[in-house]
């Protein structure tokens, strides 16, 4: 059988979406010794108000945030390697906003951006956009020699053992889905999912790439492979509440 569901393109997100991450980071980002610090952030004294258009936004703000801590030193490191920072025309206020944006645009493997017209533009994302752009060269041979140093696959690789095998151990957990039924009936959901391309099975045990399963406790409850979390969280029916991730 022919699946209808293939990999997502990662084309970057809005602009609001990297204020609101960069915000985020400002306030958790690890704080360094002062005889340690190379790359500054401001003084942080002032709460950012954060501002979400939907319940798809402050997910991926919030996942752009933590990524970039997760990564915060590597990403430092890449920026004083390419001696791309520190940068004059750069206010530290803004430094939060170039590390976010730097994680994403290795992220993509340093393509450009998919740009949404209907989005009013943020001065600030577009100036630090151009910037990383501009030395996107010398920023992705900062990264390789990075990984060449530590004998590195991947950027993964990079992250201490214990935060590589706890994420090991929550990429492989099974996704819970409420099927939100004063929108949705399960049949409905359950024919929309085989237009997508999924196939449902018995049980985990019979998981495959784009399969599901009822929980065994809870009828109005669908359990999904790890692996799919991306292409499922990007359906009209997350967008429209009819599913909600548990």
């Amino acid at each position: 059988e022919k699946r209808t569901m293939t990999l997502i393109e990662k084309n970057g997100y809005r602009d609001s979406v990297y204020m609101n991450a960069a915000k985020i980071f400002q306030g958790i980002h690890t704080e360094k010794s002062k005889d340690k610090i190379l790359v500054r952030y401001g003084d942080g004294s002032v709460t950012p108000m954060l501002t979400f258009k939907d319940e798809y936004s402050q997910r991926v703000s919030y996942g752009l945030a933590f990524n970039a801590l997760k990564y915060q030193d590597l990403l430092e490191e890449i920026l004083l390697d390419s001696c791309v920072y520190p940068c004059h025309s750069i206010p530290e206020e803004l430094t939060s906003l170039l590390v976010v944006m730097l994680y994403d645009l290795q992220d993509r493997k340093f393509r450009a951006r998919e740009i949404f017209d209907e989005e009013e533009p943020v001065p600030e994302v577009r100036k630090i956009e151009c910037y990383l752009f501009r030395y996107k060269t010398k920023l992705a041979a900062a990264l390789a020699r990075c990984r060449i140093k530590h004998d590195a696959l991947s950027i993964e690789y990079l992250l201490p053992e214990a935060i590589r095998e706890q994420q090991q151990r929550t990429s492989a957990l099974p996704l819970y889905v409420w099927i939100n039924t004063f929108k949705i009936s399960l049949e409905d959901v359950f024919g929309d999912l085989k237009n997508k391309g999924f196939m449902r099975v018995q049980s985990v045990s019979d998981f495959d790439c784009y399969t599901y399963c009822v929980d065994q406790h809870c009828p109005d409850v669908l359990v999904f492979p790890s692996s799919v979390k991306e292409e499922l969280l990007n359906l009209d029916l997350f967008a429209d509440y009819k599913l909600l991730l548990q």
